[in-house]
């Protein structure tokens, strides 16, 4: 028996952020960076909160560190708050997924409400069970995963999207993309995360070259934040694959942007797993052929369509300047061979690895960093 639910309520569409309103005489911590605070998102969020009681720990950063999360811990029990809210990226929205969580396990603070509202469409954090911090002195991603980090409402206004530069956009949309594709071939997907899956996969091919061209078009920017928060919902209930395990790691190493990280290792992991040289045709195979299909692609037999999906990925890349490997990023190959055994190791034990639809050995984890580093 299987079960599938959407435990997060769902505001989406211009003046999404008003449903704010309904919080009243109550004490509100926002955590934030300071971008936020200093762009006026902030102001516009505070707005809606008049009647309460608000205390702002704007610290986080990228890759949000063990420390910054102390910190916010600390300020949280000081302010007494019973309401938090995630205004920000993926960052943002997963450290204060982790101060609450820890500061609840730690009882130090309750915090029984907690709203998520993404500034950039990619992460899906504000659907997602997950929260990523770094462990910057080792240089390691931990991914925290329990029901409990659920943010319990999550606003999808896109009015806070349509700012992002265009180079952000390409990042974090395809970065949404790989976890649309991921999860649509995820050992434990199933009829209700296909579907999310699609969807999120079709949105992104047609809007996201669209709102990275015109990004002042709200209806551009509101399909794309929708298909990332879709793709969110997918992989929270049925994880990703190693596209992930290796991007974690190659963040953790080389601090790469996590949506360009997966953007320039999704082909090569689209190919291994599609494993068109194998003995049969793959169930994982079959689906890139269906999304193929959907996306519009030829897709007459299932080599010519992984295929096409594949060369897809790349002329995206190509579109956004995403590079196709580390060392246009002035990442050489001696840097990354001091460290590509821990790499492996990382990307093994990472939790993404398990759901990967094809097993996977250190061998095969090498030989992706290989090509993504030109060795």
């Amino acid at each position: 028996m299987k079960n599938f639910n959407i435990s997060t309520n769902v505001y989406f569409g211009e003046n999404s952020l008003g449903v704010l309103e309904d919080i009243k005489d109550r004490n509100v911590f926002i955590v934030c960076d300071e971008f936020m605070e200093a762009s006026g998102i902030l102001d516009k969020v505070k707005e809606h909160l008049k009647a309460c009681r608000v205390s702002v720990f704007s610290r986080v950063v990228p890759d949000p560190p063990i420390e910054i999360v102390s910190e916010g811990i600390k300020q949280l029990s000081e302010c007494s708050a019973d309401v938090m809210i995630a205004v920000g990226g993926g960052s943002s929205i997963d450290a204060a997924k982790a101060i609450r969580e820890l500061a609840g396990r730690l009882g130090i603070a309750a915090v029984n409400e907690c709203y998520a509202i993404p500034t950039t469409s990619g992460t899906g954090s504000e659907v997602t069970r997950f929260s990523v911090i770094t462990d910057a002195r080792k240089g390691v991603k931990y991914p925290l995963v329990d029901d409990s980090l659920l943010p319990m409402v999550a606003i999808l206004d896109p009015e806070l999207v349509r700012s992002v530069p265009p180079g952000i956009t390409a990042d974090t949309g395809m970065d949404a993309l790989t976890h649309a594709l991921e999860a649509y071939v995820s050992t434990d997907s199933n009829d209700f995360t296909d579907a999310l899956a699609e969807k999120a996969v079709t949105l992104l091919m047609k809007f996201l070259p669209f709102a990275y061209a015109h990004g002042d078009d709200l209806e551009a920017r509101e399909k794309v934040h929708n298909a990332a928060c879709l793709a969110g919902m997918a992989f929270n209930k049925v994880g990703l694959g190693i596209c992930h395990s290796i991007a974690h790691t190659v963040g953790g190493k080389f601090h790469v942007p996590h949506g360009r990280s997966n953007a320039m290792i999704l082909p090569y992991v689209v190919e291994f797993n599609a494993h068109l040289d194998g003995p049969e045709e793959t169930v994982c195979a079959r689906k890139y052929q269906r999304m193929a299909k959907l996306i519009g692609l030829p897709y007459s037999n299932v080599p010519l369509a992984v295929n096409n999906l594949v060369r897809r990925i790349r002329e995206m890349n190509r579109l956004f300047g995403i590079p196709e490997n580390l060392k246009k990023l002035n990442i050489s190959g001696d840097d990354v061979l001091k460290v590509r055994e821990e790499m492996v190791e990382a990307a093994m034990g990472d939790v993404c690895t398990k759901t990967n639809p094809r097993i996977v050995a250190p061998e095969d984890i090498r030989q992706i960093i290989n090509k993504i580093a030109s060795l």
